[in-house]
């Protein structure tokens, strides 16, 4: 059975999605980042980079989030748009441009450390991020998907990331991106979508943003290379 190495992160929400639309059977591994659970011998033969989701589909491994789906996508031919071109460029817009700014605007919006002027880095990634939900938003005026007139794996990633707009640009930023709240809440709505998020929940991971858990999030904060 297909091993799904996941927490209730953005990336790893997006794949459990999948799992769920397609009816996937599945065993879920919960990793708890903030224990550093990431760092195991035996995970990072999973995954070299630390990080979740990655699944083990009988011996085959695959790791980040954007990679897996379209893996899964392809093996079952599941949620595939058929124009390649296009579902590769808006995949990868997600996985290059949106995930990682998103990451970084949360970060210095939350969790960087409070003592120290992170101004220029907090406005960059605020802004970044910002930019690019008007760019799918504007993509989106018009379209009621992402590629295609069909549901698709790029709509799955791009929704485990836009759950958390509010989190990471405000409580009132939704009301930017009217063609993203759209499909966001149309695929929040899906059965497999409330499955993906309450998987979590059937876990127990550490809440506490403690010392511990900086130190296992945030390994630069203990570490100077610079």
């Amino acid at each position: 059975m297909l091993k799904f190495y996941f927490n209730g992160s953005p990336n790893p929400t997006k794949v459990a999605l999948f799992l769920e639309e397609a009816g996937l059977a599945y065993e879920p591994v919960k990793i708890d980042t903030r224990k550093g659970e990431q760092f195991t011998p035996e995970y990072l033969k999973i995954n070299p980079n630390a990080k979740v989701p990655a699944i083990d589909d009988n011996g085959t491994v695959v790791f980040d989030s954007n990679a897996i789906l379209l893996y899964l996508a392809e093996k079952t031919g599941k949620f595939l748009p058929s124009n390649r071109a296009e579902l590769l460029s808006w995949l990868m817009f997600v996985a290059t441009g949106v995930g990682p700014y998103s990451g970084q605007a949360v970060h210095f919006k939350h969790f960087a450390p409070k003592d120290q002027n992170h101004d220029y880095a907090h406005n960059r990634y605020q802004y970044e991020t910002d930019r690019h939900y008007q760019i799918l938003d504007d993509h989106l005026k018009g379209r009621r998907y992402m590629v295609g007139g069909d549901y698709s794996i790029v709509d799955m990633a791009l929704w485990g990331w836009a759950r958390m707009v509010p989190f990471k640009l405000g409580d009132d930023a939704f009301a930017r991106y009217p063609n993203v709240k759209r499909l966001f809440d149309e695929i929040s709505a899906r059965p497999a979508a409330a499955r993906a998020i309450a998987l979590k929940d059937k876990f127990t991971f550490k809440a506490e943003m403690d010392d511990e858990a900086r130190a296992n999030m945030f390994k630069h904060m203990t570490t100077k290379v610079a």
